[in-house]
């Protein structure tokens, strides 16, 4: 069993900043690439941002340049810095971690935390 916790969602004004943290905890394999992705209203779920075991990052076109991810090994942990917000960025958004169990690649999801942005 494998459990994602999310933090740091909220509301705040337009132009303000946000840190999202997420913790994997119970069976953990060996972790391989972990993410944020988000979901508007009425809209289709779209990877934010990623990053791999090695540091790697990437991000949608909408967020570079104002969004961060980073990630803590040691403490199974992933981090979304969002500064700069648009009330575009308003969604629910989730962790996603991806493990590699016997050979195999797992993706467990977290539970999802509400960002709104007012303008």
């Amino acid at each position: 069993q494998v459990q994602l916790v999310e933090s740091g969602g909220g509301l705040v004004q337009a132009g303000g900043s946000l840190r999202l943290s997420c913790v994997a905890s119970g069976n953990i394999f060996s972790i391989n690439d972990m993410g944020w992705y988000r979901q508007a209203p009425g809209k289709q779920r779209e990877l934010v941002a990623g990053i791999t075991r090695g540091g790697s990052t990437n991000y949608a076109d909408s967020v570079k340049g104002r969004f961060t991810i980073s990630r803590d090994n040691a403490k199974n942990t992933v981090y979304l810095q969002m500064n700069s917000l648009k009330p575009e960025d308003t969604a629910v958004y989730y962790c996603n971690v991806q493990m590699i169990i016997l050979g195999r690649t797992y993706d467990f999801w977290g539970q999802g935390t509400q960002v709104t942005v007012s303008s």
